[in-house]
C-alpha cells in the first residue's frame, strides 16, 4: 500500500486534538468536520492520497475533476486551549488493510506535531431515530470515558466499524487518549441532526462555542459532493431496485 502526504506547512501546534472526520453511516463525520472548518476557519496544511482509495477521479459539468483525498486543517485557538487538527475527505480507503494503513500513517503524521489525543465521529444506525437522538461513547482508558460519559452520553456496546473505530483502537496502542462518539441516524442520507448533536457534545468538551445556524447549508454541500461522485445517485437507484423487486410480491 502507498499512502502520500503532500505536506503544505507543519504548524507549530499547542498540544492538538485530532478530529476524525470522514465519510460514514449518515455522513455525520462528514458534515460535523466540514462545519468545523468552515466556522473556525480553518487552515489545510496536508493533502493525503492513497493507493487504498477509488480507482477513479469524477469530472463536473463545467470540465473539472474531483479526486479522492483526505485532507489535514489545523486550527490555532490560542490563550492556552489546546488547538485543533482536523482530518476531513471524500473517502475513507476501501480495504481492511488499506483502512489501516492510512490510519497509521495518519496518526505517525500528528503525533510529531504533538498530538496525544484523539476524537472520531460516527453514525450509529437505527431503524427509528427521535428529534434528539442518541448518542454513545467508547474510550481508550477509564478516565477518558468517564470524562466522555459526564458530556451526557452512553456507553457503546458493539462494534465501531471503520475510521472512527480503527482510530480510536490504534490511538490506545499507541499510548495515546481519546474517544468516539457514534450519534443516532437513519443513516442513508446526510443526517444534519445528527451532526449538530455530535457539534454539541465536542464544543462541550472543548469548552468552545460553534454556530449551528447554517449547518443545514453544510449538509448540503455535503450531499453535492456526494452525488458528484456518485455515492447519493448510487443509493437512490439501490432503493429503486428494492421498489421493483417489492412489486413481484404486490
Amino acid at each position: 500500500m502507498v499512502v502520500l502526504f503532500d505536506v503544505i506547512e507543519k504548524p507549530q501546534l499547542y498540544d492538538p486534538i485530532l478530529l476524525e472526520g470522514l465519510p460514514g453511516i449518515g455522513f455525520v463525520a462528514s458534515i460535523a468536520s466540514l462545519h468545523l472548518i468552515t466556522e473556525l476557519r480553518a487552515k489545510r496544511f496536508a493533502h493525503i492520497t492513497s493507493s487504498s482509495f477509488h480507482d477513479f477521479a469524477v469530472t463536473a459539468p463545467d470540465g473539472s475533476v474531483c479526486s479522492p483525498i483526505n485532507e489535514l486543517y489545523y486550527v490555532k485557538r490560542g490563550a492556552g486551549e489546546r488547538d485543533l487538527i482536523i482530518w476531513y475527505g471524500n473517502t475513507q480507503a476501501l480495504s481492511i488493510t488499506g483502512q489501516y494503513e492510512l490510519c497509521g500513517k495518519v496518526l505517525d503524521f500528528v503525533q510529531e506535531l504533538g498530538c496525544k489525543y484523539v476524537i472520531s465521529i460516527g453514525g450509529f444506525k437505527k431503524d427509528e431515530v427521535q428529534p434528539v437522538p442518541g448518542i454513545y461513547s467508547t474510550a481508550t482508558d477509564p478516565n477518558t470515558m468517564e470524562t466522555v460519559l459526564n458530556l451526557g452520553t452512553k456507553v457503546m456496546i458493539g462494534n465501531v466499524f471503520g475510521i472512527a473505530g480503527i482510530s480510536i483502537g490504534l490511538a490506545k496502542l499507541r499510548s495515546m487518549h481519546g474517544f468516539s462518539l457514534l450519534i443516532d441516524t437513519l443513516g442513508v442520507d446526510p443526517d444534519v441532526n445528527a451532526a449538530r448533536y455530535a457539534l454539541l457534545t465536542i464544543c462541550k468538551f472543548l469548552n468552545f462555542k460553534v454556530n449551528l445556524d447554517n449547518i443545514g447549508q453544510t449538509g448540503n454541500e455535503i450531499k453535492r459532493t456526494l452525488e458528484l461522485i456518485g455515492l447519493i445517485k448510487n443509493i437512490s437507484e439501490e432503493k429503486k431496485k428494492e421498489v421493483q423487486q417489492l412489486r413481484w410480491f404486490i
